[in-house]
């Protein structure tokens, strides 16, 4: 192989890299985020951890993070938390989420 040909290579090993971590980074979120919910809505234990597990799988319906925040908005309307309150509990729940899958590694 040609210097060319390893450079190529070593890009795309780090691409396919950050897209595999940048998916369990999101995964992680939408758990944490999913448990929050969870206790906002007076769940807690299996109950708890199958809303977190609806909210991961709410983030797979399109790309983006509008699927999980229309089914959070929905899901909590009715416990009096708004769309800016969600939005904010993601960007934290993000921060976390990328701390656990790089302490993890």
């Amino acid at each position: 192989m040609t210097t060319f040909d390893d450079r190529q290579t070593a890009f795309e090993n780090k691409f396919a890299h950050d897209a595999d971590l940048q998916f369990k980074v999101a995964a992680r979120r939408d758990k944490l985020v999913g448990l929050w919910a969870a206790t906002q809505l007076g769940h807690d234990g299996e109950a708890a951890d199958a809303y977190a597990r609806s909210i991961v799988i709410a983030d797979l319906e399109e790309a983006g993070d509008e699927d999980v925040v229309r089914k959070l908005v929905a899901d909590l309307a009715g416990a009096g938390i708004d769309e800016a309150a969600i939005r904010a509990q993601l960007a934290l729940a993000a921060t976390e989420a990328r701390r656990q899958i790089m302490d993890s590694m």
